[in-house]
C-alpha cells in the first residue's frame, strides 16, 4: 500500500505547524521517499532525536504504508 507525499507533509505539519517541509519521491512508487525537514522544534536535539520525532509524527506508518523515508533534519538558522 503506497502512500502521498501530501499525506505525509500533512501529518508531519500537524506535528511541527512550523516546519519547512520537502518531499521527494524516489523512485515514483509512492513507497520511497526522501525528506527535508527544518523546525525549531528540533532545537537542542540530537539527530537521532530529531527523527524519532518525525517517525512519531507518522504514527506508525514506517514499515507499512510507508516503505523507506530517506530523513534529513534541521533547525531554522537565525
Amino acid at each position: 500500500m503506497a502512500m502521498d507525499a501530501g499525506e505525509i507533509e500533512r501529518l508531519i505539519k500537524a506535528k511541527f505547524p512550523d516546519a519547512l517541509i520537502e518531499i521527494r519521491d524516489l523512485a515514483g512508487d509512492g513507497d520511497h521517499y526522501a525528506a527535508h525537514i527544518v523546525a525549531s522544534d528540533f532545537k537542542g536535539k540530537t539527530r537521532v532525536q530529531q527523527h524519532q520525532m518525525v517517525y512519531e509524527a507518522l504514527g506508525g506508518r514506517m514499515g507499512d504504508a510507508l516503505h523507506a523515508l530517506a530523513l534529513t533534519t534541521a533547525i531554522p538558522k537565525d
